[in-house]
């Protein structure tokens, strides 16, 4: 029966492909309709042709920083030496930097006349980024009522509202790990947002043009420690934001159940749960003796309570790169409850921001890693086939914001990030069988996206444009590559219930939705798995071309900076954090006591784990990766130290040995008999002395060790 269903399909593809040459032609007669002026935008809707691009392809030039310059502005700000308006009247440590291609590879490189040579690598496919850059569909809406909240500089937003709004409530966390982008709990004070800060950064955020912010996520630190955080998200939904987020380690989601509870209640959507690996020996890095357990308790009460869960992994080459794998199929296995993942490759910065040129280059992960290690872990997705820039789904966004019309209060979510900011995978996956496909192996996305552009572009009416899409759906698509249930009118519906096409209610996502309409969402039988890279700059591989069309803004007080320029680039973080500091770390412990941290091994105290999810036993028992044993370079920032530490004792050993060596071979001393202490070595008495000129002065022990005491306190 479904094959006769694939062959009945097939026959209809065909059809529709007929009739949509038809309906191109009709459309082309008038095909410059002028695009009408939403809302939400002062500016009319771009057509496809009125995008702008950065300079891509290489070699190309771009403006970079110089990883030595910028910390060294960076603590002279912080010292109070400079004004931190430099950043936005000049442009301190900044640099030229090449992209091309060198060894098969695309490298970043760069010349500081202070510091030297730098040089970083940006993919290990040339063909892949090629891909890449050929797909992007330009930039969206240039900003407009910004003024006050976009002023930083050469790291001002420029294009667009992006995605997601990020709000950090606190720096305060209650884990230490390594990787960490904002050094949590070692900057010895707290900035911690207050509730008129708070709803002062979601008013502020409505007001910029183009009104498209219909996400934001709360993050720190852990904002589930911020005594704001359910105000916040009930707040973010009586202002209009439909996606409110938390980005968070779940140990306070795992220990309650009815804080997960609370909120849900409160409009909770997703849960970005930092999530390393299957199994504590893949999370052991960070330092908390049952993280893993503590993520699937997590994940089982946020589920209950009605939030979805989006995993993220922070991939490091040589730590935890082999997990890639095992991750997902851990959401293969449980696509009832994980819709998305996010893989987010390492950026060098807070912690590591002082990283080894040795280590760098022994954990660098790029793009290009993650789309060949899910091939090669997973036996899914051909880079080139089925892997995207996000700003892709661009074109998808400005169709939606076609037939909402002009009469709508927000525009469509729209991920118009440069091309090597973040790319995206979707796999449709059946829920009851678990049968998986890449959606690009059955719907020719490349030119369904050129279809769908041509009708956005002549701007008719809805009824003309959702009939062109349909009829473009309908001719990329192929039914013997789908899954074996999967059929074109399930396509359809999926594409209506993203975009929104015809006023059919799938459960709603606005803040009044209810569990009812919760329910009505997860009831869909397909899985519609987007599994996403995000790679994050740091000083080593910056481009501005990327912080100006950034898709996940900063709010804070001082507006909204990209998250680039804020967590890595010149470091906004650090100077607004101190500039509107809360209190010193002393001070805050006395007036409000200390918050646990779990770290060095130490457990979260969790309830018997009754999770559903399902595991794959191999995965979980896997032992930690150690790559980077065999080769002797550190693990992280931790490491480095203690290294650093340890040569330094090592060299001051050497150093005293060869000074020793000296004196007795070169100036002749002699070695001093035992109970005798040569003048240099009493405490604030100066160097070493010729033999020649100062004689041993003999002591008892008594008064040696009276000497030593008085001029050494």
């Amino acid at each position: 029966m479904a094959k006769a269903i694939k062959f009945a399909e097939k026959a209809l593809t065909v059809a529709a492909n007929g009739a949509w040459h038809v309906y191109d032609a009709v459309n082309s007669l008038k095909p410059n309709n002028p695009s009408f002026t939403p809302k939400w935008s002062d500016k009319p809707l771009l057509k496809s042709y009125e995008k702008m691009k950065p300079t891509l392809g290489w070699p190309r030039e771009t403006d970079s920083l110089c990883p030595k310059c910028i910390p060294e502005v960076r603590q002279e700000i912080l010292d109070g030496k400079r004004d931190y308006k430099i950043l936005i009247n000049e442009k301190p440590g900044e640099i030229k930097a090449r992209i091309i291609e060198k060894n098969g590879h695309i490298v970043m490189v760069k010349n500081c006349p202070i510091h030297g040579d730098f040089e970083d690598l940006m993919s290990i496919d040339p063909a892949f980024s090629q891909h890449l850059e050929d797909t992007f569909p330009g930039r969206d809406i240039r900003a407009h009522n910004d003024e006050k909240l976009h002023n930083h500089g050469t790291s001002t937003v420029t294009h667009g509202r992006g995605s997601v709004l990020t709000i950090d409530l606190t720096n305060r966390c209650n884990m230490m790990c390594d990787p960490c982008f904002m050094d949590a709990n070692q900057v010895g004070y707290v900035h911690e947002l207050g509730w008129e800060d708070i709803k002062t950064m979601l008013d502020n955020a409505a007001q910029i043009k183009p009104r498209r912010q219909m996400s934001v996520q709360f993050s720190g630190g852990e904002p589930t420690l911020s005594p704001y955080f359910l105000d916040a998200v009930r707040y973010s939904r009586k202002v209009g934001y439909n996606s409110v987020q938390a980005a968070t380690n779940g140990i306070e989601f795992a220990k309650s159940v009815d804080f997960c509870k609370q909120a849900a209640e409160a409009g909770l959507r997703y849960a970005y749960l930092q999530f390393d690996g299957i199994g504590n020996e893949a999370n052991s890095h960070r330092l908390v003796g049952n993280l893993f357990d503590v993520k699937l308790r997590a994940i089982h009460n946020l589920h209950n309570a009605g939030v979805d869960i989006v995993p993220v992994i922070t991939i490091v080459n040589g730590i935890n790169n082999e997990q890639v794998g095992a991750v997902i199929r851990f959401a293969l296995d449980n696509p009832k409850i994980i819709s998305f993942l996010s893989f987010q490759p390492v950026s060098f910065t807070g912690r590591d921001e002082a990283v080894t040129d040795e280590r760098r280059q022994a954990q660098r992960y790029t793009l290009s890693h993650l789309a060949h290690d899910v091939k090669n872990q997973v036996g899914l997705g051909e880079p080139v086939r089925d892997w995207f820039p996000i700003s892709f789904m661009s074109t998808f966004s400005d169709f939606a914001d076609l037939v909402h019309g002009p009469q709508a209060e927000w525009g469509q979510l729209s991920c118009g990030c440069h091309p090597n900011c973040g790319i995206g995978m979707a796999l449709m996956i059946d829920k009851e069988t678990k049968e998986a496909v890449p959606v690009t192996a059955f719907l020719n996305a490349e030119q369904l996206v050129k279809d769908m552009a041509r009708i956005n572009d002549a701007a008719r009416s809805k009824k003309f444009s959702v009939l062109g899409v349909t009829l473009a759906l309908l001719r990329n698509y192929d039914p013997f590559q789908a899954p074996t249930h999967f059929t074109l009118s399930d396509m359809v519906k999926k594409f209506d219930k993203c975009f929104g096409m015809s006023k059919k209610d799938y459960g709603k996502v606005t803040g009044d939705r209810s569990e009812q309409d919760i329910e009505k969402r997860r009831s869909d039988r397909w899985n519609f798995l987007f599994i996403a890279g995000m790679w994050f700059q740091d000083l080593f591989n910056y481009d501005f071309r990327r912080t100006e069309q950034c898709i996940i803004p900063y709010a804070t007080q001082q507006g909204e900076i990209s998250f680039c320029a804020y967590n890595t680039g010149v470091g906004w973080r650090n100077i607004i954090e101190k500039m509107h500091m809360t209190a010193t770390l002393t001070k805050w412990y006395d007036e409000h006591g200390r918050h646990e941290i779990f770290a060095g091994g130490k457990k979260v105290k969790l309830e018997e784990n009754l999770t559903k999810l399902v595991l794959r036993e191999e995965d979980v028992q896997k032992e930690q990766q150690h790559d980077l044993d065999s080769v002797g370079i550190a693990k992280n920032a931790r490491e480095e130290k203690v290294r650093a530490r340890d040569e330094k004792i090592k060299e001051t050993a050497y150093n005293s040995h060869m000074a020793k060596l000296y004196r007795e071979n070169v100036l002749g001393e002699q070695p001093a008999p035992a109970g005798f202490v040569p003048l240099g070595a009493i405490g604030g008495m100066g160097g070493i002395a010729p033999a020649a000129a100062v004689k041993p002065v003999p002591m008892v022990e008594k008064e040696q060790e009276k000497a030593v005491g008085s001029f050494g306190d």
